[in-house]
């Protein structure tokens, strides 16, 4: 890998006029300013349909991307809405907080509407190819390129490992008042063939509605990330490792997870009791069969991250030390006290995915899992781990300070996890921010020059590649935290107010990146190209 840095943004960060960031302008303005900032990457949280708590880590689906992210201003272009379609809407009216209660009540209302046109201009496509006669056979293909139904139908296709039953999940449980697939009535939680095909055939179009949605979602996405590799700027997605137990893969392909006859799970994920909490942490997620899972190739898993590539450049794995070792609970405990730490698959998983889809390019999430099994692991992977300065500044000797870093790594300020950090410099102790001070060589009094400082630092690192949130370029404190880990309330909501990214900042970035040799080269096409003029 060469030297080179991006920021950390989610999309749901992004401004926009829809309540939330989407698909929309705005985020190929983003790309505009990684380009003019000699950014060489942008990071996003990971992109599943959201349910309780909004976590993008606990997402209904491994496969499905999220509906408040399809962009209602590309839709108008298109002619499936209108302005008056959506202006009316309420999607909330705090530029800098997303309001996920009134996306849940009307963003599918107006994506339905979307939807009833687009099988309107089906119906008037098809009708208009019944009553032209074509001879050419360059115009048919043309008319087929421009054929709406033809293209929805061969997504459906493409995609039906997971579609359909991502559909049928997501219709039931609307049926069902929102209750987990594990309440539903016995027929439907087991997918009795006859009850699945009464619903097939009773919710025909709410069903095809779901996957309409999906395939407006990949049709905005992949125009978005093909401007950005114009741009010369890659993208780099999130894996949560677990699934929820509430989803459509634990509901489609119980086989996957750790279940008895009667689809109840044997065990669930959570972590050991430690010195932050006595009876330790009850996560909930479903766990991995591992051995069933080897003996047919790990296919669920080949399925998960050729998707996931089709969305992403790199992969960031988060919680990667679970496929080292994981701790299982027993089923219906209170608490994570009596779990049982298991061995994951370890490199047969990852040699099994490079036999099916080639090199891997990854990165672990391996912050404080640093046992013997769980650092074996990733040198044998090969992939770079995670350096967080915060971590670095408030431990001594720490392995995560700049003069105990490898280049086959990433360096940050802080991740979603962590505070913004301007907010930690004012938070932290004054020892600490005594040696971050010293570490840095900053004098700075003002705190938005020493996080400046710290930016700098990171850009320092031997690290191949420095990522930073957003929130630290622009000094933002604890009111522009994505995450609180352990909490509930106020997390993944923070927003960008709109027209806040300067060409000044722009120029400020990239010359940090230019200082320290973080400025990506060009595409290996274009330099071919020059090579040959």
């Amino acid at each position: 890998m060469n030297r080179e840095s991006g920021i950390l943004m989610p999309v749901f960060s992004l401004a926009s006029k829809f309540g939330i960031g989407c698909f929309s302008r705005e985020a190929y303005e983003f790309i505009d300013f990684l380009e003019k900032s000699g950014q060489g990457y942008w990071q996003v949280l990971p992109f599943g349909p959201t349910g309780f708590g909004n976590s993008p880590y606990q997402p209904f689906s491994a496969f499905a991307g999220n509906p408040y992210f399809i962009s209602p201003e590309v839709l108008i272009e298109e002619g499936l809405l209108t302005w008056d379609d959506v202006n009316g809407v309420d999607f909330g009216n705090n530029q800098e907080q997303v309001d996920y209660g009134k996306l849940y009540e009307n963003r599918e209302k107006v994506l339905k509407v979307a939807y009833d046109n687009f099988i309107e201009a089906c119906k008037k496509a098809k009708d208009k190819s019944s009553d032209k006669e074509i001879t050419d056979d360059a115009s048919t293909d043309d008319e087929k390129k421009k054929d709406p139904a033809k293209l929805f139908a061969e997504y459906k296709e493409k995609h039906s490992f997971w579609l359909e039953d991502y559909a049928l999940y997501r219709v039931i449980k609307n049926e069902q008042e929102g209750k987990s697939w594990l309440e539903w009535p016995k027929d439907l939680k087991t997918r009795d063939k006859k009850a699945i095909d009464k619903v097939k055939t009773e919710k025909k179009e709410e069903i095809d509605f779901i996957c309409f949605i999906q395939f407006k979602f990949d049709e905005q996405w992949e125009k978005i990330r093909k401007y950005a590799h114009k741009k010369n700027v890659k993208i780099i997605g999130d894996l949560p490792f677990y699934v929820a137990m509430d989803s459509a893969d634990s509901w489609s392909h119980p086989e996957v997870f750790l279940m008895d006859k009667d689809l109840t799970p044997t065990s669930v994920a959570g972590c050991p009791p430690d010195a932050f909490s006595a009876t330790g942490q009850l996560w909930g997620n479903p766990i991995y069969d591992w051995a069933a899972l080897k003996k047919n190739g790990y296919s669920w898993w080949v399925e998960r991250i050729e998707r996931n590539y089709q969305w992403y450049d790199t992969i960031r794995i988060d919680h990667f030390h679970g496929f080292s070792e994981y701790y299982a609970v027993p089923y219906g405990n209170e608490t994570a006290e009596k779990g049982e730490q298991k061995k994951g698959p370890g490199m047969d998983l990852f040699n099994a995915l490079e036999k099916k889809l080639g090199k891997l390019d990854m990165i672990a999430e391996d912050l404080g899992n640093t046992t013997e099994e769980n650092i074996k692991l990733l040198k044998d992977s090969g992939f770079p781990g995670m350096k967080v300065l915060q971590y670095g500044f408030t431990s001594w000797d720490s392995i995560y300070v700049n003069h105990r870093h490898e280049r086959n790594s990433v360096v940050y300020t802080g991740t979603h996890d962590n505070t913004p950090t301007f907010a930690w410099v004012q938070e932290i102790n004054d020892g600490e921010r005594d040696f971050t001070r010293r570490y840095v060589n900053s004098m700075n009094t003002d705190y938005g020059a020493l996080v400046w400082d710290i930016i700098r630092e990171a850009y320092r690192s031997v690290a191949d590649l420095c990522i930073i949130p957003i929130q630290d370029y622009l000094c933002k404190g604890r009111e522009a935290r994505i995450n609180t880990p352990g909490t509930s309330e106020g997390n993944w909501q923070w927003r960008l107010v709109p027209n806040f990214l300067s060409d000044d900042l722009a120029r400020s970035i990239r010359l940090i990146a230019e200082t320290y040799s973080r400025i990506p080269k060009a595409p290996a096409k274009e330099d071919s190209e020059s090579d040959e003029k």
